[in-house]
Order: structure tokens, then sequence, then C-alpha cells
């Protein structure tokens, strides 16, 4: 018999895999501590304020992260150091003009008076700016291939966070102050820590070409649309709950959209997985292997959510009890759970659409799409709560936004690939047979 050997385990795929996995464990034991020690509108304000960090990242992240990996990967020595300090040059001007914004806005909100508003504005600047030397070394170590050294700074990250957060709750010091303080304080640490074993390639800015510059920047003002609205989508319900509803709204939000976010991680390992196997069939012009991809991988994780959501049905009071405590008990929050799990049965579908698209080279058709959605949930958003007064609303919006999405999607995807819904749950069903059949067989051997 083959011995396992825990070399194996030392791939990209796994190591990708445990860092998403590593971060997800360490963010759920930390929202819990933060959920049970800290009062309902000091967690939404928390939130709130990660939104905007989120929104203000994707301007950062979606001008350069993809231009970093593909100008950089693979290029000669020379070329590589005049990428990276065009890259640092940019990121550092991006930043910079945030961070100047940020202390506009801030100086006119004398005028407004929202305390949630004035607190993130007041800790944005330096958040902001803390974390741009580790996401730009991510960036870097991404295009290198090594993930292990990206789960070994994730772990520096989200560790030290955790660590400190267990420490102020155990010297019941838990407040939203201190929270802010340990998130900008570990970035600080990781940020520090790269550059300090080198990852950071910070002394290739004197490398940096104005033609490499404008070479970037040209190319990266197309992918920021799409990866900025892209992020706003995810944060419209946010913002909407917090200026309709107040903070406490957000608080409550957030728990099932944190559980939502588990099942993420086996949805993107499987839309990167057929992307490159539907890359290498529409390079080698064979449309009926991208089809038979699009359906087996769409198919096999919508049918795999099923029972999930049958499960969360039956035990969603249960799981905002452990995260939240008693006080998130008998509010909206299980309820959310249960529906947006029922209709994350259809995500699949939405998101396989929006990747093939992407691999037969239509990306501004998901540009289109992505529109679309931001429209519908905001309309959807703002008519919802009008009409129930609750966050029931906000369960419409996303419903509504998820199935625009994948209706527009998959009227758009069939003028170049032949396939139906019915194609989807049919080729899913007979491969998570056989996967089940497969399994079955292993195990009793």
């Amino acid at each position: 018999m083959p011995k396992f050997s825990l070399s194996k385990l030392n791939n990209k795929h796994f190591l990708a895999l445990a860092s998403n996995g590593l971060i997800a464990v360490m963010a759920f034991v930390q929202m819990g501590f933060i959920y049970r020690k800290m009062e309902m509108d000091e967690v939404g304000t928390w939130f709130f304020f990660l939104s905007i960090i989120g929104i203000a990242e994707s301007i950062r992240s979606g001008f350069l992260s993809t231009a970093t990996i593909k100008f950089y990967a693979g290029t000669e020595p020379e070329r590589a150091k005049a990428v990276l300090g065009s890259v640092w040059y940019l990121a550092l001007a991006i930043t910079g003009a945030m961070v100047v914004a940020d202390l506009g806005f801030l100086a006119c909100l004398k005028f407004v008076h929202d305390k949630e508003l004035a607190l993130s504005a007041k800790w944005f600047g330096i958040t902001f700016a803390s974390s741009l030397p580790y996401t730009l070394i991510f960036w870097i170590l991404m295009a290198d291939e090594r993930y292990d050294k990206i789960l070994w700074l994730r772990f520096v990250n989200n560790g030290s966070m955790l660590v400190a957060v267990i420490a102020c709750v155990m010297l019941d010091k838990m407040t939203l102050e201190a929270l802010l303080w340990i998130n900008f304080l570990s970035n600080v640490l990781t940020s520090l820590a790269g550059i300090v074993f080198g990852f950071a390639r910070l002394q290739t800015i004197t490398h940096r070409t104005r033609e490499c510059i404008l070479e970037l920047f040209h190319f990266g003002k197309f992918s920021l649309g799409t990866t900025f609205i892209s992020n706003l989508l995810g944060n419209v319900d946010v913002f909407v709950l917090k200026f309709m509803l107040g903070p406490a709204a957000v608080a409550i939000y957030n728990i099932p959209i944190k559980f939502m976010q588990l099942v993420e991680i086996p949805l993107r390992s499987f839309v990167g997985t057929g992307m490159s196997g539907m890359s290498i069939a529409y390079n080698n012009n064979n449309p009926g292997r991208v089809k038979q991809i699009l359906t087996k991988y769409s198919g096999m994780m919508a049918i795999a959510f099923i029972p999930m959501a049958v499960v969360t049905f039956l035990v969603a009071d249960q799981a905002i009890y452990i995260i939240g405590g008693a006080k998130y008990a008998g509010t909206e929050a299980a309820n959310l759970f249960r529906i947006f799990m029922l209709f994350c049965v259809l995500s699949p579908i939405d998101r396989f659409n929006g990747a093939t698209l992407d691999v037969i080279h239509k990306p501004n058709v998901n540009f289109y799409k992505v529109i679309l959605m931001l429209v519908v949930n905001v309309s959807a958003d703002f008519l919802g709560i009008t009409l129930f007064k609750n966050m029931y609303g906000i369960a419409l919006g996303s419903s509504v936004t998820l199935l625009a999405g994948m209706i527009f999607g998959y009227f758009m995807l069939r003028k170049y690939v032949s396939y139906t819904i019915g194609d989807i749950f049919i080729t899913g069903y007979t491969e998570m047979k056989m996967f089940i059949s497969k399994w079955i067989s292993v195990i009793k051997r």
C-alpha cells in the first residue's frame, strides 16, 4: 500500500485552500468574541467601517492587483524591477489621494451630524495607509505563486488580531475604539514583517519607468470598473441598512452574511478550477467541452447546496446563537440566513455564467451585468425596506438582484454557448451521483 506523504500537501492548490480555510476559521472565532462582548450599535459601526475600507481597497486592488500579476509574473529581472517599482509608485499615489480625500471629507463632516461616518472618517486614512505594504506584498507573492508565504503572512495578520481581541476580552477592555486600534496595529505588524523579510521589494521603486507606469495605468483603468462595482454591490446592503435602519441592523445582517462567506470557499475553488479547464477548451476551439465544464461544475455545486439549504432551515437559530449569543436570538438574523441559503442554490449558475463570459472574451457583458445588479440591488433594497419596514426588505433586494444577474447572464451567454438550465441540473445530478459512488467505492476498499 502506498504511503501518504505530507509533501503532497505542499502544493499551491492545497496551500491556497488552507489559507482561505484558516482565515475563515479565525474570522469566525474573532467574530464570536466581538458579537458577544460589544454592544450591537458598536458591532454595526465596525462592519460599516469595514465596508468603507473594502470599497476603497477595491479601487486600489482593482487598478493594480491584476496588472501586477499580468506584467510581473515570469518576466526578466530588469523588467520585473521596473514593473514592481511602477506598481509601488502608483499604489502610493492612489493611497495618498484617498487619504487626502478623507481629510477633506472629515473637514466637511462638521456640517453633518453622523457619529458613525465621523468615526469611520477619523480612522480611514491611517488604516488604509497601514494596509498598503502587505496588500502589495500579497500581489507579488501571488504572481510568484508563493502560497506558503501568503499563508504565513495572513496568519501573522489575522492571528495577531485574534490574540489581541482575546486579550481585550479577558481584560474586559473590548470596545470599538480598541478594535480599531487592534486592526490598525495588526496591519502595521504584517506590513513590517513583509518588509523586514524582503517580500515587499520596496527598493524597486527606484527602477520605475514612465513607460511602465503608463502601461499599468492604461491596463488597470479597464479592470477597475468591474472590481469596484462588484465590491460596491457586495456592500450596498450595509449602507442602506445603516442609513435607513441604523447600525444595529448592520450587526444583525452581518451574521448570516458571514455564514454565507463559508459557502464562498468551495464555490471560489470550483470557479477557479472550472475557468482553467474552460480556458483550455476555448483556446483549443472546443465549445462542447466548454459547455460540459460549465454545466458539470455549476450543476454539481447547485445540487450540493440543496441539502445545505435544508440543514440551514433546521439549524439556523442555533447557528446564530453560537456566533452572536442570546442578544441576537429572536432577531431577523436566523430567517435572513435561511432566505440567503435558499437562493444560494442558484448562485453557482450566476457565478459560472460570469466566469464563462470572461473565458470567451466577453468581459464587457460581465461589466454590464454587475451594473444591472447594482441598480436592481439599490432599488430593491429601498423598495423592500419601505414596504416591509424591517430587514426582510434587504432579503427581497438580495434575492431579486441574484435573479436579475442570473437571468441576464444566462440569456447573454446562450448567444455563444448552447445550454439550458435543465442541462445544468441534469448534468450536475449525474456527475454528483458518479462522484459519490466513486468515493463510496474508495471507502469500502
